[in-house]
Parts: C-alpha cells; structure tokens; sequence
C-alpha cells in the first residue's frame, strides 16, 4: 500500500525530495515504537533498519531524555521518515510534534487530549489514542477525531509489565463498530501476531520484538505478514 501525503501543515526541508506534508497514517502494516534506551546516532540507526525492514510507521517514544535532546532526536527522525515516505508519530507531546511539524500524536483516552491535539496539530494529523482494554473508549476516541485507536496489552510486555490486559476477543467486538484503523500493542512477536491480524487487527505497534534483536530483520518478519 502506498502512503499518500495529505494537505497540511509544511515540513521544513531543503532536499526536495523530501515529501514536505503531513503522511497519512496507513490502514495497515509494521508500527515501530521505538525503546527508551536509545538515542542520538544509535537511535537513527536502529530505526533506519526498521524502516529498511518494512516498518510503515514509527512512534518516537521517549519519556526520560531532557527536552533538547528529544527535539535533536524527533527532528532526525522525521528527516529520515520523510526518505522512506512513513509517517512520525510523537507518543504524548503534543509541543513536541507542532514544534517540529511531525505527522501526529499518540495520546491517553482523554477525550479533552484529543481535542488539544486537533486544535494544535491542525485537520489532517495522524492523532491515535490509546484505547487500553475497552470497547467503549475506542468508540468515544472515533468520535471525537481520533485517526487510529490502539488496543492492548494483548501479550505480557517488557516495555509496560503492569499494563492491562486486552482480549483477541475484543477486537471481533470493536471492529463490528469502529471505522478507523486499529493498531494492536503489548508483548506481539511474529509468532502470536496472526491471531490478531485475523481477528481484525490492522497494524501492529512493535517495541521488543523489533529493536531488541537485528532491527531490519525483525521489521522484516513482520512486513512479510502483511504480504
């Protein structure tokens, strides 16, 4: 599938071809979050691989690095995501996608987060939500905007240990209903990722399984799933 940019809001480049709009967020496919423990050159590096593997997405996650350091590492990656046409999500910092043009956020289940999104980020940024293990928050995040919602923990996760649960059965439920892309996470290998494909999982959000081995192979195996 290709991904298309819709209108929106520039991106600062002086390579032109560079795609300079926002990118959709694709209806399928490879969502590579990145770990915690890297940063600067490692972190471009690893997430190059996956993006070489046949990651469509990448969600820049980092909780623990100082603010400048985040900005130097969310503005080379999405030099980089802009090359290989996938879009760059910030995981909740709106300031920190509108400062650097990124193509989205991903927040909470707060609807009010998802508002704030909008209004910053403007009509045609990617904003997924986290939807936990309940049918009724995706339902609330669709109709407040949201582009994608995510469900999980569905396997137990070296990223979030304590995060709640979510059943394969959930997804047949919600899909019955929800009309945006639903991104599955929490402790998915290419192993245990085809119950969920088949039970309606349109992407899948990868930490572990992707960077903690050979990156470019592990986004391989999983792109091969979605052949």
């Amino acid at each position: 599938m290709t991904l298309n940019a819709a209108p929106g809001k520039a991106h600062r480049s002086s390579d032109a071809t560079i795609p300079t709009l926002m990118i959709a967020f694709p209806t399928t496919g490879l969502y590579a979050v990145t770990p915690e423990s890297l940063s600067g050159d490692k972190l471009v590096e690893r997430v190059a691989g996956a993006l070489t593997g046949g990651a469509r997405v990448i969600q820049y996650r980092d909780k623990s690095s100082d603010s400048a350091q985040r900005r130097r590492d969310a503005e080379r990656l999405l030099e980089l995501c802009k090359r290989h046409r996938a879009p760059l999500v910030i995981n909740d910092d709106v300031a920190l996608a509108r400062e650097i043009g990124a193509d989205g956020v991903h927040v909470g289940k707060d609807d009010a987060a998802i508002d704030v999104a909008r209004h910053e980020l403007g009509n045609d940024a990617i904003i997924g939500v986290s939807c936990y293990n309940q049918a009724r928050l995706a339902l609330d995040a669709q109709a407040a905007g949201a582009s994608y919602i995510a469900f999980g923990s569905f396997f137990p996760s070296l990223t979030k240990p304590g995060a709640v649960r979510a059943t394969i059965e959930l997804v047949a439920e919600a899909r019955a209903s929800i009309n945006v892309p639903i991104v599955g996470i929490g402790g998915i290998t290419a192993e245990n990722a085809p119950a969920l494909l088949a039970a309606g999982v349109d992407s899948l959000a990868v930490v572990n399984a992707v960077f903690g081995h050979d990156t470019e192979k592990g986004a391989a195996a999983f792109a091969a799933l979605f052949d």
